[in-house]
């Protein structure tokens, strides 16, 4: 009678163990997950978020939404993703503006990348293109530049806002040709490229896939783009190793976009949600949109890999700071 007494403890010891575990297993794969962007709907972050949003339903068996948390350079998504519990249920889909740009400038945010995240997953890399309105007598990067020196303070660009992307690359380049421009915030891309296309500013660098219509338009001009090739948009608008000289020559790339989670999110999570972006990566449908509409290259990645390119890319900004003058205030 004892040994039966302990055989159905531990029978129901064993069960109650393999019911926590199921339970557990499936309230992480039934819970909808959130994917926080910092910028309006109808950005490139958004509409990336959206697209992966729709396939990780699929490949993770369970709802996954999109919240845009807009305003403050993405520190209000951060805020909100800072205030998370690590349970896989919350993540943010980070343009690089706030993961090595903004970090390596600034010294006033409420947020470490080392200690306050998790990275998991590097969505895509994306190249800029520089666009001036058509008024503007320049066809081509060196005539830009070259229409800057001889016109010192009557050119001024539109960027995203205040440490984004658009803002910090466009000072990098004014530094680096030895020119100067008035910078005109915007709350987003969209607005910034808008403004460019109704004359209000003469120029941006924003990724290419708000600047296509407006370009088709005849609204907008494109001269160059960051890309090591040239864009299927813009078959004929040269590279910036075709472009451009010296320092500029090297500019490629213009923004990455990257999958955080809050710190100490457990590593099994980690994986699962690593392998189901890189399975979204590779579905063909998939990789030829983020090509041929958003203009964005998908990436397979590992946490680690990850982890290391979003480090070499706080260090080459880092570098870049000790020389960069910009608008932050530091």
């Amino acid at each position: 009678m004892q040994i039966t007494r302990v055989v159905r403890a531990t029978v129901l010891c064993i069960a109650a163990a393999i019911a926590a575990t199921l339970s557990q297993a499936q309230s992480f794969s039934s819970r909808p997950i959130r994917i926080l962007v910092g910028f309006a709907p109808g950005g490139a972050t958004d509409l990336i978020a959206r697209l992966y949003a729709q396939h990780l339903k699929d490949a993770l068996n369970t709802t996954v939404i999109v919240e845009n948390k807009v305003g403050a350079s993405e520190l209000v998504a951060i805020r909100a993703l800072l205030s998370s519990p690590p349970d896989g249920n919350t993540f943010w889909l980070a343009a690089g503006s706030s993961l090595t740009m903004g970090p390596a400038i600034r010294d006033d945010l409420p947020y470490d990348i080392s200690k306050d995240f998790t990275q998991i997953a590097l969505v895509a890399t994306a190249p800029g293109v520089f666009f001036v309105h058509p008024s503007l007598p320049v066809r081509t990067l060196s005539e830009l530049i070259a229409y800057a020196k001889a016109n010192p303070g009557k050119l001024n660009y539109g960027s995203a806002g205040m440490g984004s992307s658009s803002h910090l690359q466009m000072e990098y380049f004014l530094k680096a040709s030895g020119i100067s421009m008035t910078h005109i915030p915007y709350k987003a891309t969209n607005e910034s490229v808008q403004a460019v296309g109704g004359g209000y500013v003469q120029m941006g660098l924003a990724p290419a896939q708000p600047v296509i219509p407006l370009a088709y338009d005849g609204r907008v001009r494109p001269i160059a783009v960051t890309s090591t090739r040239a864009l299927s948009a813009f078959p004929n608008v040269p590279t910036m190793a075709e472009a451009a000289s010296g320092e500029l020559k090297g500019m490629s790339g213009y923004t990455f976009y990257g999958l955080v989670g809050p710190a100490k999110l457990p590593n099994d999570i980690v994986v699962k949600i690593n392998a189901a972006i890189n399975k979204v990566a590779a579905i063909p449908e998939v990789a030829e949109r983020m090509r041929e509409v958003f203009s964005a290259e998908p990436t397979v990645s590992t946490p680690v890999s990850y982890r290391q390119f979003v480090e070499k890319e706080l260090a080459k900004w880092q570098e870049i700071s000790k020389s960069l003058k910009t608008e932050t205030g530091n």
